[in-house]
């Protein structure tokens, strides 16, 4: 149960998948206009990741190690045409608000990561549980940045009115540009909170990593300029 839980857990903060491991940041910075579509296209995530993570360890002492990646995508596109077919029928206006992003979840890098990393070297109860926490983290990610961006850009949360009298919408929030600010802005507090946690257990905070132009030459200098 402690390895079922640390697994599940790992996903929510320590390896939370857009942020700490850098992986899907193409929808992660596509599709969070709003904060619906980041929970949308996170659910379809969790769909696939899930069971592509169960049906790969089910299969893991069956596939040939030199089709595994081939394997990995099959198994993955089947889902997601699953996921596109559920959406069709059930929430067509977020299908079409997500285009061409909910196909690309085939080659997702956190899909064939984790079916490359862990899925394929543990149980499928193990991968159940990493399949959930990294999907249910990617979800939280995409929702809170979509809701970010959606709050500066329109004054407007899951569609509702939260503005108050005299707020001036950022309008470069719900554009491109948005995407990158908002990011750096939950990078920032991830950060902050990470240094607040590490001072209370007697760590060194984060550092900014550095760069010794006089040990390398790189930028035209030298250790003599």
């Amino acid at each position: 149960m402690n390895r079922l839980w640390k697994e599940f857990s790992k996903g929510l903060w320590k390896d939370l998948p857009p942020f700490k491991l850098v992986l899907g940041l193409c929808p992660v910075l596509a599709v969070t206009n709003t904060a619906n579509n980041g929970m949308g296209m996170g659910l379809a995530v969790i769909f696939v990741l899930t069971l592509s993570n169960f049906v790969v360890a089910l299969l893991r002492k069956i596939i040939p190690a030199k089709v595994r990646i081939a394997c990995f995508i099959a198994i993955s596109a089947s889902l997601v045409v699953a996921v596109e077919l559920l959406m069709q029928a059930y929430a067509y206006p977020l299908y079409q608000q997500l285009g061409i992003f909910v196909p690309l979840i085939v080659v997702n890098c956190i899909i064939l990561g984790r079916a490359e990393a862990f899925a394929s070297k543990n149980s499928p109860l193990l991968a159940v549980a990493d399949g959930l926490g990294m999907g249910i983290g990617f979800t939280m990610s995409l929702t809170f940045l979509g809701a970010l961006r959606e709050v500066l850009g329109t004054g407007k949360l899951f569609g509702a009115n939260v503005a108050w009298n005299g707020f001036e919408p950022l309008g470069i929030m719900v554009e491109a540009p948005g995407a990158f600010i908002s990011l750096g802005i939950l990078l920032a507090l991830m950060t902050f909170v990470e240094n607040i946690q590490r001072k209370r257990k007697g760590l060194a905070a984060v550092q900014a990593p550095t760069h010794d132009c006089g040990s390398c030459g790189g930028c035209g200098t030298t250790s003599n300029s």
